[in-house]
């Protein structure tokens, strides 16, 4: 492949390779990279979805050549390569999930086809098409039924009875002539495809295939019988899973439902063990050491524990189009790649981002992986059913940038705790023993705080013992400032008219003090009209006439001159005269 420096990542990537008109329309679960000769060359498998209707291939790319090309006969649902035995050459097998069947390929040939078992057919179905074979009822009363049926047994309607049911008048007497000697068949579809290793950890390890219903299970299948191994069942039906673990030591399955939710599988359990609800419907579910990163619709990402508790989450900049992992053993990155509908693909390690590639159309699907002889390549579909192949620079270097705002890395360190003390054990059996009581008494305690809080709010408000007046018609705000050693005082009275737009006047400033202690030049002063927003200075002086080196509390009063209760009050604590105290 001949390579070429990429724009809009930041020179981490090189242009491998770009086909506008590939006609390649695939999603990230029906793409994958395997080494399917044995030459330690890696190929592109890919399960086209032509035109939707017809035109469905299993494609296979060396380098940027097709190489291998197969018909599918319905939409694949997904596609995985996995070896399903010990022998020799180790070459993986390709199982592509299509419909209600899984077909299976070996050397590029087709090799087995697993049909998923028939369901339970409602036996009031079964016999109203038994009556229509004996001729003992007409198409029209047959409709009737089954609508009945529909709308009241347990057990869904047949895809027979649902076309049926579908037509028109004038076409329902062809289609029971052509389909009432048929036995009747319910049969599921797969949704979602993965793999499971069955005893080892080892890359090359024997594999079991796990598949996804639309009935809501999940089949786990031996690789060389193709028997049901074990069989799980879920709220709502799956489309997408992410499997780790070995079926015969511990395995846990990570599956994405269509009601919103994420449940967790574990061994021996026929039902979910962890459930997460999502706030918006997820569209990838990527698997990232031992936790999940999930985008969702809502045009956020946002990561867990693989018990389902929530670490955090970002808000994207565009709606996901498809995710992938990519993890590159060699540098120890573990990292998620994430298309996005603006023509993007970002990379992130936990919540930070770590690079960004602009594509010229809307990315698909991702896969990255070794291919060919490259273990860093990354490779994209578009929504025009272009192919990118891009190569990761041996001295690209990924830098954590926190793009959110929030609190910083640091804080996401685990702090050293100490090991619990005895007296820590003590006090938390004493809290699980008394802690009815103790929550009451809290209670009681916090009921009493808030009451008299209140009751010494409302008497200053109805007293106008605050700085502030409580008056709409008349808001004010005062502030005092006491300046000098003594004997002798400066106060100043910073007042102020905090209205929008009334001015305030006929208003006077009255002192209340000791007369032993102090003597005020004018303790009672006029205050002249108050223009709004700003502060007026009133002074005055302050005499101590005690020797005895203690000071006292002065009160101030705002009056309105024709009302009695002041408008507000300030106490102004009086320093010490040093003054006297020297003499």
């Amino acid at each position: 492949m001949s390579s070429v420096d990429s724009s809009g990542d930041g020179g981490k990537w090189l242009d491998a390779h770009y086909d506008p008109v590939a006609g390649l329309y695939t999603f990230s679960s029906c793409i994958d990279l395997a080494d399917l000769s044995g030459d330690r060359e890696s190929r592109l498998v890919v399960g086209d979805l032509g035109t939707g209707s017809s035109g469905m291939k299993l494609k296979v790319y060396r380098g940027t050549a097709l190489i291998s090309e197969n018909s599918l006969l319905d939409l694949p649902a997904g596609l995985v390569a996995f070896f399903m035995d010990l022998h020799e050459p180790r070459i993986p097998a390709v199982a592509v999930a299509s419909g209600p069947c899984i077909y299976v390929y070996k050397n590029l040939r087709p090799y087995f086809k697993f049909t998923l078992p028939s369901l339970d057919i409602n036996p009031l179905e079964q016999d109203v098409w038994q009556q229509v074979r004996e001729g003992q009822i007409n198409p029209v009363m047959l409709k009737e039924m089954l609508e009945s049926i529909r709308k009241k047994a347990d057990i869904p309607l047949s895809v027979r009875s649902l076309r049926f049911l579908s037509l028109e008048s004038d076409e329902m007497d062809e289609f029971v002539q052509l389909y009432k000697q048929q036995p009747i068949r319910r049969q599921t579809v797969i949704t979602c495809i993965g793999t499971l290793k069955k005893s080892t950890a080892d890359e090359d390890g024997i594999s079991c295939l796990v598949i996804g219903t639309e009935n809501s299970d999940i089949f786990v299948l031996d690789p060389e019988a193709f028997t049901i191994l074990c069989k799980m069942s879920l709220p709502a039906v799956p489309t997408m899973m992410d499997v780790t673990g070995q079926f015969d030591v511990e395995f846990r399955i990570t599956v994405a439902c269509r009601n919103g939710s994420i449940y967790i599988l574990r061994r021996e359990s026929e039902k979910p063990k962890y459930c997460i609800e999502l706030s918006s419907h997820p569209v990838g579910l990527v698997r990232v050491g031992k936790n999940m990163v999930v985008g969702c619709t809502d045009e956020s990402l946002q990561g867990f524990t693989q018990k389902g508790k929530k670490l955090w989450k970002i808000i994207l900049p565009a709606p996901v189009t498809t995710m992938a992992a990519m993890d590159l053993p060699t540098r120890g990155l573990q990292a998620v790649l994430v298309g996005l509908a603006n023509c993007q693909v970002q990379l992130y390690r936990d919540k930070n981002l770590l690079s960004t590639i602009k594509t010229p159309d809307t990315v698909t699907s991702i896969c990255f992986g070794r291919y060919g002889r490259e273990d860093g390549t990354l490779i994209m579909t578009t929504k025009g059913g272009g192919l990118m192949v891009k190569i990761l620079k041996r001295t690209a270097m990924f830098d954590d940038m926190d793009s959110t705002p929030g609190p910083p890395l640091a804080q996401s360190v685990r702090l050293n705790v100490p090991k619990k003390t005895k007296l820590y054990v003590d006090q938390t059996l004493r809290e699980r023993e008394n802690g009815l009581a103790m929550h009451r008494a809290f209670h009681m305690d916090l009921s009493r705080m808030r009451l008299a809080a209140a009751r010494a709010y409302v008497k200053a408000l109805e007293s106008s013992l605050t700085p502030m007046s409580s008056s709409l018609s008349e808001p004010l705000k005062m502030n005092a400032v006491v300046q000098g050693l003594g004997p002798s005082f400066k106060l100043t009275l910073n007042v102020q008219n905090t209205a929008s737009c009334r001015p305030i006047m006929n208003l006077a400033i009255n002192f209340l003090y000791d007369d032993n202690l102090y003597r005020i030049r004018n303790p009672y002063m006029k205050i002249p009209l108050l223009v709004p927003g700003l502060i007026y200075p009133v002074e005055t002086f302050v005499e101590c006439t005690s020797d005895k080196g203690i000071s006292d509390i002065i009160k101030v009063f705002v009056l309105h001159e024709e009302k009695s209760s002041p408008l507000l009050t300030a106490h102004i604590n009086m320093p010490v005269s040093e003054g006297l105290v020297l003499s």
